[in-house]
């Protein structure tokens, strides 16, 4: 009742202006809102399932142990085609390996470097500085070795893609035979959940493909789940860093805040609970 009675008394001006704002803000919202659904709408893809992932909570972190066995799994089967070219080793120190078995990995790689002194280039055993290594040196070669298709960079491809893990995951473990009247092309095979069916990547992950270190039975959907943790650490390497600080700012601030609300009602609570009494000399007045 007191808002519609504050605002029969908005000026002319005042009414005018919430009003546009209003029809701004809902018609931006609807625009957007549209323009999503024909994203979608317009992927004739399988629908994606939810799956529940550990480090999706608000209070939840990454499963660092799923992470060392993604980086098995990318290692193994991924890093054939698939390039991490903005991860250096350095920065799996501490995340998925220790620094000597990081040491251990860059050594085995030829890095080119130079010039040296007489201005040619020269190969030399990698060091935790060096980025990781690409599969190929450029997309024309990787399109010649992949049948025309380009593997793309996986170091955010969970944040690139819509509903980036379940997405993954599904088209990780959803090849299957073409339904009748399908026909791929050669070199092609047959995914639902990938836009228009037909993929240029065979299905990587199979039952036992590796054999974990830690035991874990390396089943296709343990394989998927782990690689994706994996590529999920790579695009965010400060998720639980980022999460640590969040719980430590809300803690100061709620804290803040008492005192901030203790104080307020200290300073005002004189103004608060002051009586307000007549003109003591119109007590006597007839």
């Amino acid at each position: 009742m007191k808002f519609f009675q504050a605002a029969s008394r908005w000026s002319r001006n005042h009414k005018f202006f919430l009003t546009s704002f209003g029809v701004l803000a809902g018609g931006g919202s609807s625009l957007i809102y549209a323009l999503e659904q024909s994203i979608h709408a317009s992927n004739d893809a399988a629908h994606v399932a939810k799956q529940k992932w550990n480090h999706n909570g608000w209070f939840d972190t990454l499963d660092h142990a799923s992470v060392r066995r993604g980086w098995e799994v990318y290692k193994n089967v991924c890093a054939a085609c698939h390039s991490i070219e903005y991860l250096a080793y350095r920065e799996l120190v501490g995340a998925c390996l220790t620094e000597d078995e990081a040491k251990a990995e860059a050594a085995e790689q030829l890095i080119e470097d130079g010039p040296d002194e007489t201005g040619a280039m020269f190969k030399r055993p990698g060091k935790l500085s060096d980025l990781l290594p690409k599969p190929y040196p450029n997309e024309e070669a990787a399109r010649y070795a992949n049948g025309g298709a380009y593997p793309p960079d996986l170091t955010y491809i969970t944040q690139a893609r819509i509903d980036g893990e379940n997405y993954i995951f599904a088209l990780l473990t959803g090849y299957m035979d073409p339904p009748a009247g399908v026909q791929l092309a050669e070199n092609q095979h047959y995914n639902p959940y990938f836009p228009g069916g037909a993929i240029g990547m065979a299905q990587a992950l199979y039952d036992e493909i590796i054999e974990y270190e830690d035991g874990t039975p390396a089943s296709q959907s343990q394989c998927a789940k782990d690689v994706i943790t994996f590529l999920k650490w790579c695009a965010e390497p400060e998720h639980d860093t980022r999460k640590l600080f969040a719980m430590k700012a809300f803690t100061v601030l709620g804290v803040l805040n008492l005192v901030v609300w203790y104080l307020h009602r200290h300073y005002w609570s004189v103004l608060k609970t002051r009586k307000i009494l007549q003109n003591p000399k119109s007590m006597f007045k007839k």
